[in-house]
């Protein structure tokens, strides 16, 4: 302004509008009068103005429409010379602004006139232009018209007008609008409530708005209106319109002035009314549009070709999209929308590139990407209108390769007539290459099955950085389609030209988003750091760093990364098809490391944001485009099968994930062997593979940290070009090239080997690089590394060819970088090295135990901080996995231990403290299976410890120390050098033992220590034998280990650790504390002696033909079972030993009792067992412990008792012992201890009811013992087990010294239990083949030791009982029953269960056959039951009156008893036990008969009488006879036996009749009667008849008869009694008698009868004879008249036997008939006569 406003300027301005207007006045003067005077009175007035004001240029625009007048007067005549004149002065006035509102409206009004004359139509347009630029004084009506004018001016015929005309409509449109921007920069102070726009707000809305806003308004609804063909509202007076140039001015507004629309609501409403449906309708034809159609008809009336009007709306769109995006989100998704449907392959070429162009606009912001993705993919049920954009460039991108492009019109000429395929080493004519200057120029392109597309050189609108380096401008770019508004005609399209621009998205796509959310990410990162502190470098942050937790994160941050992951997800499938198509498809360096870069970029992206998928997806690319093309590699195939199952969708079309082309056009640069199980020929690697291997490092390399778990991609890609170019590891681990092994060597161009250094360098590099990752990445590192390590040994399976190495020795490098953080790594490490070293394949195992001892003795040097000396854990970790190894068998592996431990002990051996128990771990893991030389080496290692180091390891190790010894003693490889480690342990006693006080303390520190961890962890402290004293515990592991080895296998090994650990006990067992033998005897001992019952219980009884050798086993131990038993032997005996000299300390146990009962339980498994050694040595166990057979001898009981002061309270009751064990706590030294028990044995701390108990449990054992092992077995056979007779004795043996201890409380059940044993004892047979040893020969009748054992327990018993309480002597009908049952063994040997035995017969008949068929021997029981039977007669002796006797029927059971050998008499096995029977009865019934008189009332002995009559009958008359060889001596002697009888019977019972029941006498009258008569077998010969007749026996029977028939003084009716029953029984047996001899006479005839009839006859004669005499004697008070009727009775009978033949008979017949001469009486008085008819007739 001050340019015109200056007084220099406006004095100029004055004259020059007096000079116009006097040249306007000269140019009227004649043709146009009032115009002239229209001028100079102008010029007047100019004077006047600048005369009278001093603000001349305003009182000018104050008079301007008079100022002007003329002018425009001018202008009306139309003449051209006038009127230019007139506009030019016009136009001066406006540039100094002196034009008011009316004179800018008549201005216009002449204007418009004169277009409408079509005059001066350009400075018409000039003036226009003026008049809107220079000032704002036109508005509404005014300025509408001024813009009409232009707009008209443009459709005129005139080219150049036209053209001005369109280039002045852009100004004044634009003026318009900068107007608005100027008012609003006015009025921004001045804040306006804004008025709600309606959404249905018509045009009159504009009332809210300022005068300019509201013309722009106007002007730009008005366009929308035109350009939809519509009739304007403001623009009145328009006539023509086209849409092209309407769709210009819209694109023009919205891209120059959007923030006028964001502002003012008005505008955009406009925007979403107006513009946004307008362009939709627009591009309809286009979508319905299908290549081939014809351009479809628009209703506009000027509608112009297809091209022009799709080409604008594509570039309004670039610009709505680009400026109002945040306005219209959903509009812009239709037109996003519409733009990836342009893409597609079935529109026209030219459309395609036009939409590709667009996409490109929107692929150089990310911000607007990362707006869509926000806006749609982010939003349920809404377009993924980002992913659709990049898919729909990859399907586009790949349509291009697979369909001949139609729209291509320049097919650049092919050089040779075809692509040359020829060999691969020429060089290939593709169409690409070009001549010049004589060179051929390869020209950059893409190569695809075929299909070849050039790469065109374009520099991006919008990118910062052209893409290349070459000559490239801008319009390059757009000379082809969204440029070329001057076309009609759709253009052609260079060929590639399309490829290159999608080639161009999709790089800036990838770099836009990268550089933005990267930028964002280390924003983010930088303030999360401030506030954490992390250390941790920036770059290298890993997944999990990534998401910091989210506590710390702002909302933002959460929301931020929410889009970026959207962002990468929607668009990394799309992007990865794409470039790994142009990937493979690319012919040129450059494109290639582009493509790379990308793929790199995204990966590493993906990586930070922590998509897994994504990320793994974009490096198997790279991976692929690494490895010769189809090669079989398991990792990059599963993965890429998991991307292609998801095939992605676009546009309804699949794109699928195109595999590499194996035609691909590259130099082969290297030719090598896949690593593969079965390789099959060779493989050819080209630059780009190893172009691609490049990037592959430098991703590994740089993004080490983002990599994760894809790390398993890199390496095994890395892996596989390794191995075909033939680098191996050497030295450390690091990668050199190398020859194969075998195979075809691999071949190698001197351009791959002047790389091959240089590769290897950066694979050290990456892997040196891995100190600077952190820690978790680190991880992913290794975890990669031990997966890849894995393959390769499952490749190396079952075969020796050269694997794979390279795993393994990048393990190793990785490790030796990271020494100073080791801990973090070395169990995954160190853990996967272990597995390497069980390889079957030796190298592969080689490496791994190389690369594990290296890194053990690097870490064990290594000078780490704190050292290793401050830092036990590290120390212990590092040494651990040489440890594991030996859970690995291979002999070259435990040979690599050995010698690292070697090496460790020789470098550090003094240093390695805590490390000794892993040391030692490795001696002791020597298994027996791994050979001798093994064992021998790690056993000199052993023997080297225990001789030099022993005093300078831990105290704590000794244990270990300990339990290695112990396991070489288990090893069976060699049996000298298991029992020279028995000897190491009695060595390491005798250190214990000489150094025990320093051992004790230091032990009792480190328990402290450990103590006091363990209250603080709130943890019971967990070491084995605990609540014992250290020291005590490590005596415990001693004897434990000695345990195990007295359960080993061989008997040599077992016998040595059984005489060591009792040897031990005995020799160091006084150092142990008083409560420490609670956990020998319990854990030590006790579970010994349970491990040797049961391997001696299920020992094998097989035959062992030889020891090993030439050494002869003897038959006692020729098996397992025989071996076995001799070591149960010896513990048992040991045991025992410990329990009987070691009593005193241990009774005052507090479960001694319970140890009692536990050894009793062993003793009594032992006797049960079935093998005589065992039982025999359990019973003398048991003696010993009971200190039956050998008390402590003088020399091992102590001198003097030790200072034990112990008040022993005398407690009836139970008492536990704990209040006893207390006061031995000690506090004082070994020393001191060891003095003590030096002494004599000290007393047994113990009160007499524990003392009961443990007898009566020893009882309980005993009974046990005896009634299993007496027990009859349920099935015999051959294998049947019987106890032997030593066993058995020396079992009865025990019970006397057992019973004084029990005495007191022995019970009747208790007796009874005893004689179940006694009985089964005896009733066990013997073997036939002991026999000879055990039997007395047969003719002597002897007892055997048992049989004498158990007579004696009985003796012990009954003299007990007999000084014994009232209570105790009811046992004596026991005693009675038990021997009672012995005496009949004497008839009734006693049966063993089932047993078949051979019974060795009554010695009298020397039946004797030894070693009988039968496989048992019955012993000869005669002697035993007759010994038993005088013990009865003894006892019964003295115990006859007593009342348990008396009451129990004793003398009934003994009558009973004999009742069995009297009755059998010559049946007896021996003839010595019915006569021992007969006059142990006859003493029996002299003493028992007084005593059952005695009680006759109380009828206890009713049930007697009946038994001993019966015993009377069954002996004086047996059924045996008497043996044919019985000489006439003998036979005399056993009648004087049956006489001595009725000798008893005639003292003591007929007389005492009267105390008797009357039907045992009726009995022995009958009984006596039958001895009178006899009626004997008719065996006899004549010459002994008068001897066998027994005639004393009856003489004596008959003398009794008639003694008690003519007993003169009857006291008592039963006398009476008594005499006339026996005068009745003699009579009848007289008659019966003389009957039976008549009938037999008469039937005989002639023949004489039988001479025994015949003395029997005689007998009973004379016996008539002699009772008539007795009669005649008698007092006749005596007789009753009823013996005399019998008498008479006889006597017609005797006259019958007159007519007998017999001399003898006749003669003894005369004498019976002499007496009856004194009945011959006259007939007395009839009384008389009735009463002897009566009493004849009841005879």
């Amino acid at each position: 302004m001050s340019g015109t406003s200056s007084p220099e300027a406006v004095k100029k301005l004055l004259e020059n509008m007096q000079g116009d207007l006097r040249g306007l006045s000269l140019e009227c003067r004649k043709k146009f009068p009032p115009v002239k005077e229209a001028a100079e009175s102008g010029i007047i007035k100019v004077k006047t103005i600048a005369a009278r004001n001093t603000d001349i240029l305003a009182a000018l625009k104050e008079n301007s429409s008079e100022v002007v007048q003329p002018f425009l007067m001018g202008c009306g005549t139309k003449e051209p010379k006038i009127t230019q004149l007139c506009l030019a002065a016009i136009q001066r006035l406006m540039s100094h602004e002196v034009v008011s509102e009316a004179a800018a409206g008549n201005i216009i009004n002449m204007l418009w006139q004169l277009m409408e004359n079509s005059l001066e139509e350009l400075k018409l347009l000039q003036t226009v232009l003026v008049l809107l630029t220079t000032n704002t004084v036109v508005h509404d009506e005014a300025l509408s018209k001024a813009i009409v004018l232009c707009f008209r001016l443009h459709f005129t015929k005139d080219n150049i007008t036209n053209n001005t005309a369109a280039a002045t409509v852009r100004q004044v449109v634009t003026v318009v609008f900068e107007r608005v921007v100027a008012e609003d920069e006015r009025y921004k102070d001045t804040v306006d409530q804004p008025v709600a726009v309606q959404g249905n707000s018509n045009r009159r809305s504009v009332s809210t708005l300022k005068p300019c806003a509201k013309d722009a308004y106007m002007l730009f609804q008005d366009l929308c209106q035109l350009v939809n063909a519509d009739a304007p509202y403001w623009l009145v007076g328009m006539t023509e319109m086209t849409r092209t140039f309407g769709l210009e001015l819209l694109e023009s507004v919205l891209n120059d002035f959007p923030q006028v629309f964001l502002q003012h609501q008005e505008f955009s409403f406009l925007l979403k009314e107006r513009v946004c449906p307008l362009v939709i309708k627009l591009f309809s034809p286009n979508i319905k549009f299908r290549q081939g159609s014809s351009t479809s008809s628009s209703p506009a009336p000027v509608e112009k070709p297809y091209f022009p009007i799709c080409m604008r709306l594509l570039r309004v769109v670039s610009v709505l999209i680009k400026q109002f995006y945040s306005l219209l989100v959903t509009e812009c998704e239709i037109f996003l929308s519409l733009l990836v449907k342009f893409l597609d392959a079935d529109k026209p070429q030219w459309l395609r590139a036009v939409a590709v162009e667009s996409i490109h606009r929107l692929c150089v912001q990310p911000q607007l990407l990362r707006s869509f993705c926000q806006s749609y993919d982010m939003k349920q049920h809404s377009t993924k209108v980002f992913r659709d954009i990049v898919n729909a460039l990859g399907s586009f991108i790949q349509s291009l390769f697979l369909v001949p492009s139609t729209g291509n019109t320049s097919v650049m000429p092919n050089q040779t007539g075809g692509n040359a395929s020829g060999n691969t080493g020429s060089a290939q004519t593709n169409p690409g290459v070009l001549g010049m200057g004589g060179g051929a120029t390869v020209l950059p392109a893409f190569e695809y099955r075929g299909t070849w597309i050039p790469i065109l050189n374009v520099t991006v609108q919008g990118s910062a950085k052209a893409t290349y380096g070459t000559i490239a401008c801008l319009s390059c770019f757009h000379f082809f389609s969204l440029e070329m508004l001057d076309k009609v005609e759709p253009p052609t399209i260079p060929e590639g030209y399309a490829m290159s621009v999608a080639f161009h998205c999709l790089l800036d796509l990838v770099r836009g988003i990268t550089t933005m959310i990267e930028g964002e990410l280390g924003e983010a990162e930088t303030v999360s750091q401030s506030t954490t502190e992390t250390t941790s470098l920036p770059a290298q942050s890993s997944e999990q760093q990534d998401l910091q937790s989210v506590s710390d994160q702002t909302e933002k941050e959460l929301v931020s990364r929410a889009v970026w992951e959207e962002m990468v997800n929607a668009c990394w499938c799309g992007l990865l098809a794409a470039l790994s198509l142009l990937l493979d498809a690319s012919t040129d360096e450059a494109a290639t490391e582009n493509i790379l870069k990308a793929e790199l970029t995204m990966a590493a992206l993906c990586g930070r944001l922590g998509l897994v998928t994504s990320r793994d997806a974009f490096i198997t690319a790279i991976c692929k485009g690494s490895l010769p093309p189809h090669y079989a590699l398991t990792v990059l195939n599963n993965t890429t099968a998991a991307l292609s199952s998801k095939s992605y969708s676009i546009q309804g079309q699949n794109v699928q994930m195109i595999s590499p082309s194996s035609e691909s056009h590259q130099q082969v640069v290297a030719v090598g062997q896949p690593l593969a199980l079965q390789p099959q020929g060779t493989v050819m690697l080209t630059s780009k593979n190893i172009q691609c291997m490049r990037t592959l490092l430098n991703l590994a390399h740089c993004h080490g940290a983002v990599l994760g778990t894809s790390w398993q991609l890199v390496l095994a890609t890395l892996q596989h070009l390794v191995w075909i170019l033939g680098l191996k590891p050497g030295v450390g681990g690091a990668l050199k090239p190398g020859r194969a092994v075998e195979g075809p060597s691999t071949v190698l161009t001197t351009a791959v080997m002047t790389d091959l250094p240089v590769i290897s360098n950066i694979l050290s590099r990456l892997f040196e690089s891995s100190q600077y990752l952190d820690d978790v990445s680190l991880h992913h590192l290794i975890n990669a590394l031990c997966s890849l390590s894995l393959e390769a040994m499952d490749m190396a399976y079952g075969n020796n060819k050269e694997p794979s190495l390279f795993a393994v020795a990048k393990l190793l490098e990785t490790g030796l970088v990271n020494m100073h953080r080791i801990e973090i790594l070395w169990r995954p490490l160190t853990g996967h090295l272990l597995e390497v070293c069980q390889h079957p394949n030796s190298r592969m195992r080689e490496w791994g135990a190389e690369a594990l001892t290296s890194l053990i003795k690097a870490g064990l040097t290594f000078s780490h901080d704190p050292p290793l000396s401050q830092n036990q854990r590290l120390q212990l970790l590092l040494l651990n996995p040489l440890k594991e190894l030996s859970n690995i068998s291979h002999p070259d592996i435990r040979i690599k231990q050995l010698e690292c431990v070697l090496q460790i002990l020789q470098s550090q051996g003094d240093s390695l403290g805590p490390g000794w128990p892993l040391v030692l771990g490795v001696m002791g893991a020597i298994r027996s299976d791994q050979g001798e030389s093994l064992i021998r080496t790690a056993f000199q290692c052993l023997q080297l410890v225990v001789t030099d180091f022993l005093p300078t390891m831990p105290c704590t190790c000794l244990q270990i120390v300990v339990e290695v010894a112990g396991s070489f003693g288990l090893h069976n490889q060699e049996l000298n050098i298991s029992l020279t480690s028995i000897g190491l342990l009695w060595n390491i006693s005798d250190y214990f033992f000489q150094r025990g006080e320093i051992i004790e303390k230091e032990l009792n520190k480190e328990e402290a220590v450990l103590q006091k961890q363990a209250e603080e962890k709130g943890v019971m402290l967990n070491r084995p034998f605990h609540p014992a004293p250290p020291f005590d515990c490590l005596w415990l592991c001693l004897y434990a280990k000695l345990g195990e080895l007295c359960v080993d296998p061989r008997p040599a090994v077992r016998k040595s650790a059984g005489q060591t650990l009792f040897s031990t006990i005995g020799a160091h067992g006084t150092l142990l504390q008083h409560s420490t033998w609670h956990t020998v005897i319990w854990k030590v001992l006790f579970h010994l002696l349970d491990r040797v019952r049961e391997s001696s219980t299920t020992a094998d009884k097989e035959k062992i033909e030889s020891g090993g050798g030439n050494i002869l086993i003897h038959h006692s131990r020729d098996t397992a079972e025989k071996q076995w038993a001799e070591t149960w032997v010896l513990t048992l005996a040991g045991v025992a030993r410990i329990f009987n000299t070691r009593r005193y300390l241990l009774q005052p146990l507090g479960d001694f009792s319970q140890a009692w009962d536990v050894l009793l339980d062993h003793i009594q498994s032992a006797a049960l067992s079935k093998n005589n050694e065992v039982s025999l040595a359990a019973l003398k166990s048991f003696q010993e412990i009971l200190q039956i057979v050998s008390p402590v001898r003088d020399s091992e009981k102590p001198d003097t008792p030790p200072a034990i002061n112990v008040s022993v309270p005398v407690v009836v009751g139970t008492t536990t012992a704990t209040s006893l064990g207390r006061s031995f706590m000690r506090t004082d030294s070994i020393g001191e201890r060891i003095g003590r028990y030096n002494g004599s044995e000290p007393p047994v701390i113990t009160d007499e009811i524990e003392d009961l108990n443990l007898w009566w449990a020893a009882w309980n054992s005993w009974y046990r013992i005896g009634s299993e092992s007496t027990r009859p077995p349920i099935t015999c056979d051959k294998l049947t087990f019987i106890p032997s007779q030593p066993f058995l004795t020396a079992l009865i043996q025990i019970f006397p010294a057992l019973y004084q201890h029990i005495k007191t409380g022995f019970s009747m059940d208790d007796l009874q239990k005893l004689g179940v044993i006694l009985h089964g004892a005896v009733s066990v047979p013997i073997s036939s083949d002991a026999s000879p040893f055990i039997l007395p020969s047969y003719t002597e009748a002897v007892l055997t030791s048992l049989q004498e054992a158990v007579l004696t327990a009985l003796d012990v018993l009954q003299k007990a009982i007999c000084v014994g309480s009232e209570s105790m002597q009811i046992m004596y009908p026991a005693i009675f029953d038990q021997l009672l049952a012995f005496v009949e063994f004497s008839c009734k040997p006693p049966q063993y269960g089932q047993l078949e035995t051979k019974h060795i017969a009554n010695a009298k008949y020397n039946q004797i056959q030894l070693f009988a068929p039968a496989e048992w021997v019955a012993l000869n029981y005669v002697p035993f039951a007759e010994r038993s039977l005088e013990v009865v007669v003894d006892l019964y002796q003295k115990t006859a009156c007593h009342k348990a006797v008396v009451t129990e029927k004793v003398l009934q059971n003994i009558i009973k008893t004999l009742r069995i050998p009297l009755s059998l008499k010559y049946s007896c096995p021996s003839e010595s036990t019915w006569k021992l029977a007969v006059s142990s009865l006859l003493k029996v019934l002299s003493i028992g008969l007084p005593v059952a008189r005695q009680h006759a009332s109380s009828g206890k002995f009713d049930s007697m009488w009946p038994e001993l009559a019966n015993t009377f009958e069954d002996f004086l008359f047996t059924k045996s006879t008497p043996p044919d060889n019985l000489s006439i001596q003998e036979f005399q002697k056993n009648e004087s036996i049956d006489v001595e009888v009725v000798q008893l019977i005639s003292t003591e019972i007929l007389p005492y009749a009267n105390f008797i029941p009357k039907e045992f006498v009726g009995q022995i009258m009958t009984m006596l009667n039958k001895g009178s008569i006899h009626s004997q077998s008719s065996s006899f010969t004549e010459a002994e008849i008068d001897i066998r007749m027994r005639e004393e026996f009856s003489k004596v029977c008959f003398e009794t008869l008639l003694q008690f028939s003519f007993s003169n003084k009857v006291t008592t009716p039963q006398e009476g009694y008594i005499s006339r029953m026996a005068l009745s029984v003699l009579l009848k047996r007289s008659q019966d008698v003389l009957h039976r001899y008549i009938e037999d006479e008469r039937l005989s005839g002639k023949c004489p009868l039988p001479r025994q009839q015949v003395t029997e006859i005689i007998f009973v004669l004379k016996a008539v004879s002699t009772l008539i005499d007795s009669l005649k004697k008698t007092q006749p008070e005596n007789v009753d008249a009823n013996t005399w009727a019998q008498v008479i009775a006889l006597y017609p009978t005797l006259v019958e036997c007159i007519t007998c033949s017999s001399s003898e008979v006749c003669s003894a017949l005369k004498e019976a008939l002499v007496p009856f001469k004194d009945f011959m009486h006259p007939p007395a008085s009839k009384n008389i006569c009735l009463r002897l008819g009566m009493s004849l007739h009841d005879q």
